[in-house]
């Protein structure tokens, strides 16, 4: 099951659906009533979601609507892996060594603010008063479907409520000039995410999805979701053991070899790049900088 959120041409109000190929399903007019996304991972039961995915009625083609972010409003900042992928962590490493030689032994976490996360379709703020080395990373997510406390890695993917694409956008010297990663992941506008969340039942367990950037139409990410050098399943034990992870929580897992900071050009996102970050199963999430 796809389950998105989108507004209809000439509306303001944000709807919940259910994405099936070029058409969308409104939930509301299903008999599914929920206030947003966060409240149908929170109280929707598995009966309930198995009636969804079920549902029929009258569903409207996609050139009608516009896909939002599934989760326009996250409840908390979004947690994420930094250096995930060994090849990132070499790239990384190259551009600098001093921000990012770092043991990676222990996942390395982060947060990200998000205000607001923009769909597939929207813009990314260039924000050249503060960087001139903007970055795309292109990562699976995972939304966490129950409140999670004390997890074994065993457990772990019994609370995996889906996956969802998340471009983690950065400002690459804001980033390693605080010695901190957060406020140069967090700029307004650095957190597209979308087009959908597909529900973990779709996928395999763990994930092993090709993963894939374009940049212009130049390929420029290609790797497998399942290279991760920290598991899903670590991931969300570990977390879980020191706080409570509660249904609705953002884990973006990493991103593979590919982003610009690597790149020998030395070139970075500038005003009219297109970024299309694709996973399998999932769909494109495609924003251009402006």
């Amino acid at each position: 099951m796809k389950l998105v959120t989108f507004i209809r041409n000439g509306s303001a109000e944000e709807e919940l659906g259910l994405l099936r190929g070029e058409r969308v399903l409104p939930l509301r007019e299903a008999g599914f009533s929920f206030a947003d996304m966060n409240d149908l991972i929170r109280r929707s039961t598995p009966l309930e979601r198995a009636a969804m995915a079920a549902a029929e009625g009258g569903e409207l083609p996609l050139g009608e609507l516009r896909l939002l972010s599934p989760i326009p409003r996250p409840m908390q900042d979004v947690l994420c892996l930094g250096l995930n992928y060994a090849a990132h962590a070499q790239e990384a490493s190259g551009f600098s060594k001093g921000a990012f030689g770092l043991e990676l032994a222990a996942p390395i976490f982060f947060s990200k603010r998000v205000n607001y996360s923009q769909g597939s379709g929207a813009p990314i703020p260039a924000h050249r008063d503060l960087t001139a080395q903007l970055d795309y990373e292109n990562e699976l997510a995972l939304i966490i479907g129950r409140d999670a406390d004390h997890v074994s890695e065993a457990e772990a993917r019994d609370y995996i409520f889906g996956y969802t694409i998340l471009n983690d956008v950065t400002a690459r010297e804001v980033q390693t000039r605080h010695k901190q990663w957060h406020f140069g992941k967090s700029l307004e506008g650095f957190c597209p995410m979308g087009p959908c969340i597909v529900t973990a039942d779709e996928l395999p367990y763990p994930p092993a999805q090709r993963i894939r950037t374009t940049l212009n139409g130049r390929l420029m990410q290609d790797s497998v979701t399942d290279r991760l050098i920290h598991s899903i399943d670590e991931i969300v034990s570990v977390l879980s053991q020191g706080f409570v992870l509660r249904a609705g929580t953002i884990i973006a897992t990493g991103t593979p070899r590919g982003v610009l900071m690597g790149a020998e050009d030395g070139r970075f996102l500038q005003p009219g790049d297109e970024i299309v970050c694709s996973i399998e199963g999932i769909g494109e999430l495609r924003n251009t900088v402006e």
